[in-house]
């Protein structure tokens, strides 16, 4: 398998004019020598509102399907990942300097790693950005903490799934993102824990952006019943995960 780095992003209509951006971001990203990266921009339906902002260039493979939500957009990208690291970006976010190399740098070097993140700065409309306490220590994040501190923090985690630079193997087979309207990436993340160690490195990741349009900023986000059967559901599946007792290893 060739020594790239598959970029996954899900767009729609709204978001697609914030992709110059992100591209700009992976563009200045400086990878190990003989790595690459493949971008995969999977817009979620079918319009002719995103094709004009898609970057011209060969590392760039654009997909359009049925509308399905950022998760489903994502785990049918996956079909065109050549690669050995799946990275996230969504379309309205920004890769930090030094990100990808940071990331490749601690899975590379421990084999028994699923996974990666890293501290995250939110991107504001007026373009200052804005750090928030509570990251965890550098290094290890064992299996179940993050299961842990969710729980206790009014399903918070201490890490951001938007960060998350994963195992190709290991996602696909966790199924890719999970078939919620909503949280659909938090759920790949506390799967992962159940199953693997991670990786926190507390230099800035990415850029978080917030502004109006943004999925999780829409009263439906917080409906009190759709975000306890949401809640409901992924911690469920990653304790059935942890009892089943499978775990990553990375020895095959």
């Amino acid at each position: 398998m060739p020594r790239r780095i598959i970029i996954v992003t899900a767009v729609h209509a709204p978001s697609a004019r914030f992709l110059a951006e992100a591209y700009k971001s992976l563009c200045e990203q400086e990878l190990p020598p003989g790595w690459s990266w493949h971008w995969l921009i999977q817009e979620d339906g079918r319009t002719d509102e995103v094709r004009p902002y898609v970057p011209d260039d060969e590392r760039v493979t654009f997909r359009q399907g049925r509308a399905g939500g950022p998760g489903v957009a994502r785990t049918m990208a996956l079909s065109a990942a050549d690669g050995p690291y799946v990275k996230i970006l969504d379309a309205d976010d920004q890769l930090a300097p030094g990100a990808l190399a940071r990331d490749l740098a601690a899975l590379e070097a421990d084999a028994s790693l699923g996974w990666a993140t890293s501290r995250v700065l939110d991107l504001l409309p007026d373009g200052s950005t804005a750090g928030f306490p509570g990251d965890p220590e550098a290094g290890v994040i064992e299996r179940g903490a993050v299961l842990d501190f969710w729980k206790a923090n009014d399903f918070r985690a201490q890490v951001h799934p938007a960060t998350l630079c994963v195992r190709r193997e290991l996602l696909l087979a966790l199924g890719g993102w999970m078939a919620l309207p909503a949280s659909e990436d938090t759920g790949l993340l506390l799967a992962l824990n159940a199953v693997s160690r991670g990786w926190f490195s507390p230099e800035v990741g990415l850029l978080y952006r917030k502004w109006e349009g943004q999925a999780t900023g829409q009263a439906a986000h917080v409906d009190s019943g759709e975000r306890a059967a949401r809640m409901g559901v992924v911690e469920a599946r990653a304790r059935a995960l942890a009892e089943l007792g499978w775990g990553y290893s990375g020895h095959g």
